[in-house]
Formats: C-alpha cells, structure tokens, sequence
C-alpha cells in the first residue's frame, strides 16, 4: 500500500463545472438555467439549442466529468490520498447547492474546488466563485453550518495539463498526409469572451492588452509549439484564435474566429490545419460543435486538411496534476514550504485571488477570495 498523502486541513474535493442537457427536453430549460436574467425570449434559446438537438439534445460534458471523477477517484486511491470528491454544476444537475448541502450534511468542513477551466477570466473564475457565494447564502439561509471553501489556483501550465495537449497536436500532426504534414499550421483555440473582460482578466496590476486569459493562452501555445518543434524537428506556425462567441455583434470580442482564420489560412497557402483547442478541459459542445461540426465543414468546403487534437479530459496525467494541487495548497495552507510546479514564462498563479481580480460587470459577493464574505 502507497504511504498516506496529507490533504489536512482539507476533508473534501469539490468538482465545479457547467454542467448541460442530458436529454432533448432538457435543452431549453438548460439554456435558460444559462441566461438567466438576461431576458432571452423561449423562441431564441430554441434556435441556440439546435447545436445541442444535433447531438440529440446531450450536451457530452457531463458524461466526461464522470469519466474525470472516476479517473481522480483512482489516481487518489492509488496514491494513498484519502480525500472523498464530490461533483456539483452550475447550470445542471447536479446542482452546486445541492451538492453542497449534501457536503455539509455528511461533516465536510474545509473544502477544495477544482473548476473545470483553467485560465483566469470572468466567466472561468470568478463568476464560479459568485456561484459558491450564492450556493453558501442559500444554506446559511438554511440554517446550516457553512463550510470553509477555498479554490485551486489556475492549471492552465501545469505539466500534467500541458503535456496531455503536446501528445495530441502531435498525433494530429502525424494524422495528416505526408506532403502537408510539416507546413501545417497549428491554430490554438479558445473561447472568445469580450475584449473589456479579457483586459480585465487575472490581478489588476496586469489589466489590458487582454489581461492574464490572453497572456495565459500565449504562453501555453508556445509550450506546446516549442515541444511540437523539439519533439519533430518542424517549426509549425500557429497562432491563437477564438472559437463559440456568442455576445451583441455591437460589442468588441477577442478575434480572430476560428472559421475565419481556416479562410485565411488557406487564401495564404497553408497546406493543412491543426485546430489545438488548449482553451477547453474536454470535448464538450462547443468543442463538437463549432470545431468539429462548424469550422471542419469550412476547411472542407475548401478543401484544406483540418485535424482537430484532444482535449486532456480524464487524462491519467491531469488525475495526478489535480493531486499534486491539491497537496499544494494544503502544504501552505499548513504553513509549509512549498515549491509550486508550473511550466512556461508566467510561473505558478496565485491560491487566493486578489480584490479586482477579474471583476464582474455588476459587483456581486463571491467566495474563495481576498474579498469573500465567507473567509
């Protein structure tokens, strides 16, 4: 049996997704769920769901935390961390305040999250961390003793999320014909957000010129495009583009799109396309969708070789990657030394995020933060 691993003062992990549609009746309630307050009439979240309805009205997300869920559970067992996960969603069942209610029910008092987006923005981070606010006001209204919840600090260049993407641009590299192989073009992708929240993404000292998600994204492409370079002996070009906008065309976003630089790309003369989607822990739907679906039907319409790579998903590697996390940040949590493990030029990102970090259009309270009202 592997030696005891210390997660103290930690008793639980908490898994923080999106969640989606598990069914075609599930859709529009789903994308309502989604917009709320926003003010979309029922007839327009219809049409938004025919990406979904392709897909039989199943979003693949779920289905894959599962398969995350599973993978941690292993790794920790594995590896002698005893620490029980827990699974809670933001727009799905299951839901985050029923999970959490449940957490509490069965004793937990110091919780970890893990969200499943690893780059600091609005909508990746502190728009979860509202979520955990909301979610613990509803059980204080309860009447219920609140948990200590604190988040994991940012993944996006840890190894074991870093390599898992290395290993499937280069299966997509050697997935092409031999004569357009080595003058592919690696298109990196991730979902655009507004321009005002990726100036504003990450501590505020770093605001503008898109802020922490685009200096995150840069230096994770170039990771994995200096691995592709050191691994083949090929100098891929690449470049970052956006993917799944879906705001008032009024108001700038990050550009540019993905089908639009397929266009370009091969009005340049670029032999072929591998579309690397670093932006996105799994394949969920807007990874089939506007990748697979959307952006592929274009370079064929084209007739330019497009290969889409993995996502880390339920990698064994990100399993063990989550441990390593969370055995971080309960080292200094107890006061110990800890050396951080990151890759890249940015290093290792911050465990409790600062005031005016990634702030949000309308303030709102939000936990696991320097400015938390659940310290």
């Amino acid at each position: 049996m592997p030696d005891a691993l210390d997660p103290t003062p930690y008793d639980a992990l908490l898994l923080l997704s999106f969640g989606g549609p598990e069914g075609p009746n599930d859709v529009v309630p789903f994308l309502e769920n989604v917009t709320r307050g926003r003010g979309i009439p029922k007839e327009r979240l219809k049409e938004v769901g025919q990406h979904y309805f392709l897909f039989g009205g199943v979003s693949p997300i779920n289905d894959q935390n599962r398969a995350l869920l599973d993978a941690l559970r292993k790794d920790f067992a594995g590896h002698g961390l005893d620490i029980p996960v827990h699974w809670g969603n933001r727009n799905w069942a299951p839901y985050l305040t029923d999970t959490l209610r449940d957490m509490v029910r069965d004793g937990h008092r110091r919780i970890l999250v893990l969200a499943t987006s690893a780059y600091a923005s609005y909508s990746g981070c502190r728009q979860y961390r509202e979520n955990l606010a909301d979610a613990l006001a509803n059980l204080e209204a309860e009447g219920l003793e609140l948990p200590r919840i604190d988040k994991l600090r940012h993944y996006f260049n840890h190894p074991g999320f870093v390599e898992p993407m290395i290993d499937g641009v280069l299966e997509s590299l050697a997935d092409l014909p031999d004569d357009v192989r080595d003058g592919a073009h690696i298109a990196f992708t991730t979902h655009s957000i507004p321009t005002s929240a990726a100036d504003t993404s990450g501590p505020a000292e770093g605001h503008g010129d898109g802020g922490a998600y685009v200096r995150q994204h840069l230096d994770v492409a170039k990771l994995i495009a200096d691995a592709v370079r050191e691994r083949t002996g090929v100098d891929h070009p690449w470049q970052l583009v956006y993917q799944s906008r879906s705001g008032a065309p009024h108001i700038p976003w990050l550009e540019p799109d993905i089908c639009d630089h397929v266009e370009e790309r091969h009005a340049a003369g670029v032999p072929a396309v591998v579309m690397a989607p670093i932006g996105f822990v799994s394949d969920h739907m807007e990874v089939l969708y506007d990748l697979d679906t959307e952006a592929t039907a274009r370079a064929a319409e084209l007739g330019l070789p497009v290969r889409r790579s993995a996502t880390v998903g339920a990698d064994p590697r990100f399993a063990a990657a989550v441990r390593e996390l969370i055995l971080e940040r309960a080292a200094t949590e107890r006061g110990d030394r800890v050396t951080p493990c990151a890759l890249g030029t940015l290093g290792a990102s911050h465990d409790v995020c600062p005031v005016g970090c990634c702030p949000a259009r309308a303030p709102r309270p939000a936990a696991a933060g320097a400015d938390s009202p659940y310290a």
